[in-house]
């Protein structure tokens, strides 16, 4: 063995690509491809690059059953399937936000849905 992991990028099995020439063929756009944010963006769950960043570090985003708030992380081939909203993000079907849990223990006393700032 090399030293060189060799197999992160690949396909299990697949010789061809695991050439020393494949490896040393990777262009920086390539591990920019494997960034959680710029996975989350292009699975359409942000609007925005900088919108993935900011529901990545809001921990609204998972990979597989863990909760990553790193925009950095590198996201393996088997596990790009299993990036999704948190289970107990708002954006899921998690607790509502802060100001709507606000607006609704206030909503018993009025039903005023004008903002007073």
């Amino acid at each position: 063995s090399s030293g060189i992991n060799a197999e992160w990028p690949l396909r299990p099995g697949d010789e061809n690509r695991m050439k020393l020439d494949y490896v040393l063929g990777l262009k920086t756009e390539d591990f920019l491809e494997r960034r959680l944010q710029t996975q989350v963006f292009k699975l359409g769950l942000a609007k925005s690059i900088h919108h993935a960043r900011v529901l990545i570090r809001q921990k609204h985003i998972r990979v597989r059953k863990q909760v990553v708030n790193i925009p950095s992380y590198i996201v393996r081939l088997d596990a790009q399937k299993h990036i999704d909203i948190a289970i107990n993000s708002a954006y899921g079907s998690g607790r509502e936000g802060r100001v709507k849990r606000k607006r609704l223990r206030a909503g018993a006393g009025g039903d005023n849905d004008e903002d007073e700032d």
